[in-house]
């Protein structure tokens, strides 16, 4: 089913953001349509084998890579009317300027997770500079997010481009957006209790903050896929909160359902009663083979086999 981006929401007067749609029940993909049914398993295939995918959630930062791309830049700044604005201000003037896009092309795109360095990031597309430009704030705010999908680069030349810290992701998709608008613009199941934003809110920044939560592995991914994308997993915790219940954990595992060629997992959220330590477990499946993670089955309750 192709999906349709939602236009982008103005933030102020400067700030475009565009979150990641959410999903529809309708998107969920059938085993079939997904090779499960074993007529293409590849039976000497390595479960263990490291993907290069990346599903990562974080805040993209320009930074100048040598002092002669930031002598340039303060040329540019100089030539430019930048009274009155501070010094990101005046960057994101300099960077909406498309006489400056050939100084965009030389800085170095740092994508940070939990105010660490993370990666190093390219565009597969060089015409997506344009989503690196447009990812800067002009007026940063702790909830601000971007979302990168991509492929580690693994190639000597990715080392070279990086030098010997940050690992390449070549991007394909960057969403950027902060968490207050991702949270409340989603499209809220029926009957979804009054503190579906706050508690949705809430398990985004859980996930996000998971130890090691690059986006890498398929644990995370998937779990960053849940978190942007599907709605029903915060209106079960918001509800599970009505009832006296709190988020204990989330677990993620490699599904039954794994086999050949397909890489799926089962994402199990587990509530406790703050008073009665009563559990109860809900879980969705996600495919995480390729570079674009998908719903194999909606959010239902979980119980051992």
């Amino acid at each position: 089913m192709e999906e349709t981006l939602e236009q982008p929401t103005d933030l102020g007067d400067a700030l475009a953001v565009t979150p990641p749609p959410a999903l529809e029940e309708t998107d969920l993909v059938g085993l079939a349509e997904t090779g499960l049914d074993g007529e293409d398993a590849d039976l000497d295939a390595d479960p263990d084998e490291e993907n290069p995918f990346v599903f990562a959630i974080g805040r993209i930062e320009p930074r100048f890579p040598t002092a002669g791309v930031e002598k340039e830049f303060a040329r540019a700044r100089a030539r430019a009317n930048t009274t009155c604005l501070t010094d990101r201000q005046a960057l994101y003037r300099l960077l909406q300027d498309p006489q400056n896009e050939y100084l965009a092309r030389q800085l170095h795109w740092v994508f940070k997770i939990e105010e660490q360095d993370t990666y190093l990031l390219y565009p597969n597309d060089p015409i997506d500079f344009d989503r690196l430009i447009k990812a800067v704030r002009p007026i940063p705010r702790p909830g601000d997010v971007d979302l990168i999908i991509g492929l580690r680069d693994t190639s000597d030349a990715a080392g070279v481009l990086s030098g010997p810290l940050l690992p390449v992701v070549v991007f394909d998709q960057i969403y950027s957006f902060d968490v207050a608008s991702l949270v409340g613009n989603m499209p809220q199941p029926e009957g979804s209790p009054a503190n579906f934003t706050a508690a949705g809110e809430e398990l985004l920044y859980h996930i996000m903050r998971l130890p090691d939560n690059h986006g890498a592995t398929n644990e995370h991914r998937a779990l960053n896929f849940l978190a942007v994308r599907y709605p029903p997993i915060h209106a079960r915790t918001a509800e599970a909160h009505t009832r006296n219940l709190t988020l204990a954990d989330v677990e993620v595992v490699p599904s039954r359902l794994s086999q050949g060629t397909r890489e799926v997992v089962d994402v199990i959220f587990r509530y406790t009663n703050r008073d009665t330590d009563a559990m109860e477990r809900y879980f969705v499946r996600v495919d995480v083979t390729e570079e674009f993670p998908f719903l194999i089955s909606r959010l239902l309750p979980y119980f051992n086999r």
